[in-house]
């Protein structure tokens, strides 16, 4: 039995939640609530269990690990089901080079830490944290959808299923419809989204539709 250590409104959970879902796997859900001021993912206990202190993380036998990408590889890597990434190498490279962008790129610059820290450290009021997280959604996307126009047509970018491209695009989406940035010049991710959202894994595991614990 997987133990997925999960916040409902993280979209690096979210992910996970994806991709499990994909697969058709069981889990047990044990809510981390990482809200300003509950803070529990600093607790002693939490930090025994993954030492970077942040969510998600999955317990496997009484081992722990962290990383959303990592988790959504080992997933595709360890249970049956349909496949999270291509079979052709290069479209595997593709499939994570447009997941980083989103992993590495975007989300770690709008990620509750570096927000903290603008207001706290550089005096930022919420119009400058604004402007700061549409900026970096803005820069990301143009790549993104750059990315996926060079890609043969179709409800998803690489066959007839999701991948993981899709599955860090969604939670990425909905960060940006969350803070209203304008998506209009991105009708492919807009696209993509909707067709990943059509599918029961990814509404089941959307935010909307998780306990708020």
């Amino acid at each position: 039995m997987i133990r997925l250590y999960d916040y409902w409104r993280s979209s690096a959970a979210y992910r996970v939640r994806i991709a499990l879902n994909l697969k058709g796997a069981e889990y047990e859900r044990v809510p981390v609530n990482i809200l300003p001021g509950t803070d529990e993912q600093l607790s002693e206990y939490y930090k025994s269990l993954n030492p970077q202190m942040r969510v998600p993380a999955i317990e496997v036998d009484g081992r722990v690990a962290g990383q959303s990408l990592a988790i959504i590889e080992w997933i595709d890597e360890t249970i049956p089901g349909p496949a999270l990434l291509p079979k052709d190498p290069w479209a595997r490279l593709q499939a994570r080079a447009f997941a980083d962008v989103i992993a590495c790129d975007i989300h770690p610059l709008n990620n509750l830490s570096p927000l903290a820290v603008l207001r706290r450290d550089f005096g930022a009021d919420e119009a400058a944290v604004s402007r700061w997280y549409h900026d970096w959604i803005l820069r990301g996307f143009a790549a993104l959808e750059t990315m996926a126009a060079e890609l043969p047509a179709g409800p998803f970018l690489f066959g007839d299923a999701p991948t993981i491209a899709e599955i860090v695009l969604v939670p990425q989406v909905a960060n940006a419809r969350r803070f209203n940035v304008d998506l209009s010049a991105f009708p492919r991710l807009v696209a993509l989204d909707e067709a990943s959202r059509a599918l029961d894994a990814f509404r089941q595991a959307a935010p909307e539709n998780q306990p708020k614990d």
